[in-house]
């Protein structure tokens, strides 16, 4: 390499004209190799310095030079934040994770980055951005999707309470695989309700009981929760009932609760379906009428514009749009028939001026909707319970449940024969399910200080024969004293609070100097254990009921985070409490995925697929948290590695 030691500080051009652009005061223009190189004052890096090439290219490497210690003033603006104001950098890398968490968030299509008007629009906002491709796009949210795994996976293992997991299966339309959903429910050491989605996972057909059970076997132990399970709520299907044999055999039963006796949970959203939909059974034939109007008028806009024009004619007063249902969702059937009432004399009118429409319901289809729709206002208001987005704790199902019991005991009495043929077979489900789900739900009553037995004591008589009451109000109270006994036994073994003593082995040899009453203490604590516990929950249960205030939303997180004279009976309630006992509001999930694999974005693999999934809900979950003042920030960007 030859270096002639020509510089630009003498160098003058052909025309005796100075260099004059700005640039040159950051490069020095040296003849290297008989070619002119610019040369960077700060990496030493050598770019074209040929007149004629010009200096723009001078320019973009000035922007971007690792090891400029100075910034253009003009990159920096003056952005809020908590408490004063500072300068803001334009940083690359913070661009690239942000863009990805936006688009796990809202669901944006991966390509959006590749779109001329979002570079545009990106270009015009931030000239030094450079918006990169769908592939590094899709890494960089598969690196935001391990990080927060990791970041709650650690949150997991430092978490003292049991898990409560849900699950169920559903198969993508477009692109003909199955999924299957897992989320764990839990109170966290603030005694805040949480869920998280831990695993959105393809699994192959067939999906036997066999293969779900491996693929939700090797989730709780990647997790580490097989042995913090407390229950699992399933769908009711004889497939789940051998999942829950299957699991057992494969799990460590002395990590459940009662040796495996509680861990399944069966969803009360899809029994009140069951039951429900085999009381409309009775009367389908002029529910099918009624549906066949409702999508007969729906069908083409230019009969909804004869229907409204109707609608105005005859004065009702009603601005509701018919709502067609789905066979298989009686809530939906319960809203087209809320709104088709309303319009009767419309559909009857309708059909004089209509000769296409023929499926006209009868009067006695009219009087049977209006009987059942008025009964069926007690179950839809209790599946909105147990459909809610936001969990309520399983202390608030207990009484719904009974009120419900009690509504078809009452109809059956009832001097319509519809009504009774309904509740005949609306019972007859109910008490094929009853036994099963009524006993977890108890003890989580029981736990409630505004209830505890005494509300056991008010409904079972009224569901029970005298002797059978009794019956139950013990079986339940016995689940509640096992429990408090096995959480007694790992309280004492963490050294809390009423615990046995935890004995060391003492330096002292001569045998002389040895505490003689040592022996005494032990035999004491041995024959109390079971005694002091058992005292605890009787103490609980003999204090009086809080009273119940309708006015006031009742915090019993807060009453049983406070509740420490109760140490054994507060580490149960906060692991029952969190008991979901619907997986109806966790199929929300499944309609999430349903935006994610559009036929446009059918294509994903499930890999792609299962972090978009669990990224967006662990986000939008840490921006809640971030709402109510528990965290700093929704997001660690600074230490995702992009």
């Amino acid at each position: 390499m030859n270096c002639t030691g020509e510089s630009e500080e003498t160098l003058t051009l052909g025309r005796k004209r100075s260099l004059t652009s700005v640039v040159w005061n950051h490069f020095k223009r040296e003849k290297i190799d008989d070619k002119w190189k610019a040369i960077c004052n700060f990496c030493n890096k050598k770019l074209g310095g040929d007149t004629k090439n010009g200096t723009k290219h001078l320019h973009d490497h000035f922007k971007i030079c690792p090891l400029r210690k100075t910034r253009d003033i003009r990159q920096s603006f003056f952005m809020p934040k908590t408490d004063s104001l500072g300068t803001y950098t334009f940083n690359e890398e913070v661009v690239r994770k942000e863009m990805a968490s936006m688009i796990i968030l809202h669901e944006y299509p991966l390509n959006m980055v590749e779109h001329f008007g979002f570079r545009r629009f990106v270009a015009s906002l931030q000239p030094l951005c450079k918006v990169v491709s769908r592939n590094t796009v899709k890494s960089d949210i598969m690196k935001i999707c391990d990080f927060e795994k990791d970041k709650i996976m650690k949150a997991f293992d430092k978490n003292s309470s049991k898990f409560a997991i849900t699950t169920d299966m559903w198969t993508a339309n477009n692109q003909k695989k199955g999924y299957m959903a897992i989320t764990a429910h839990f109170i966290d050491e603030s005694w805040k309700l949480q869920s998280r989605l831990v695993r959105f996972i393809y699994v192959p057909c067939p999906h036997t009981s066999a293969v779900i059970c491996d693929a939700l076997v090797d989730c709780l132990m990647d997790w580490n929760l097989d042995h913090k399970l407390s229950t699992l709520t399933l769908d009711n299907c004889s497939t789940n009932d051998a999942l829950i044999n299957d699991i057992l055999r494969k799990l460590d039963k002395k990590a459940f609760w009662l040796d495996g006796s509680l861990l399944h949970m069966r969803c009360c959203a899809h029994i009140l379906n069951l039951i429900v939909r085999d009381g409309l059974d009775v009367i389908g034939s002029g529910i099918g009428r009624i549906r066949s109007s409702v999508a007969f008028w729906v069908a083409t806009p230019k009969r909804c514009e004869k229907f409204k024009e109707t609608v105005f004619q005859i004065k009702v007063q009603c601005s509701r749009n018919l709502i067609l249902d789905c066979k298989t969702r009686w809530n939906s059937t319960y809203k087209m028939l809320d709104v088709a009432i309303c319009y009767k004399d419309v559909f009857n009118r309708l059909k004089r001026r209509e000769p296409l429409y023929t499926s006209v319901p009868t009067e006695e289809d009219w009087e049977n909707a209006k009987d059942i729709f008025a009964k069926l206002k007690l179950f839809n208001n209790v599946t909105e319970l147990f459909s809610g987005t936001e969990y309520p704790t399983a202390n608030l199902y207990f009484p719904k449940i009974c009120e419900i019991r009690l509504a078809l005991r009452r109809w059956i009495n009832s001097e319509k024969p519809t009504i009774v043929d309904m509740a005949t077979k609306m019972l007859e489900k109910f008490e094929k399910y009853w036994s099963q789900i009524n006993g977890i739900m108890g003890v989580a009553t029981v736990l409630d200080p505004r209830y505890k037995l005494k509300l056991l004591h008010y409904y079972f008589p009224l569901l029970y024969s005298s002797e059978d009451a009794k019956k139950e109000i013990e079986r339940i109270k016995e689940i509640c004293v096992d429990l408090v006994n096995e959480y007694s036994v790992k309280f004492r073994a963490s050294g809390g609070i009423g615990g046995s003593f935890q004995y060391v082995e003492s330096s002292v040899t001569n045998p002389d100097e040895v505490d003689s009453m040592s022996n005494y203490d032990k035999f004491v604590a041995s024959e109390t254990e079971h005694e002091t516990f058992k005292t605890e929950l009787d103490t609980y249960l003999e204090e009086r009921v809080l009273p119940r205030n309708v006015n006031v939303e009742f915090d019993i997180l807060s009453w049983w985070k406070n509740s420490l004279k109760y140490p054994s009976l507060q580490m149960v309630a906060r692991d029952v409490l969190a008991i979901p006992i619907s997986t109806v509001a966790f199929e929300s999930a499944f309609s999430t995925s349903g935006r994610f694999v559009s036929p446009h974005r059918s294509r994903l693999h499930h890999d792609t697929l299962e972090a978009l999934m669990c990224s967006q809900d662990w986000l939008w979950a840490a921006s809640k948290d971030l709402k109510n003042g528990e965290s700093l920030g929704f997001l660690k960007m600074e230490k995702i590695q992009i």
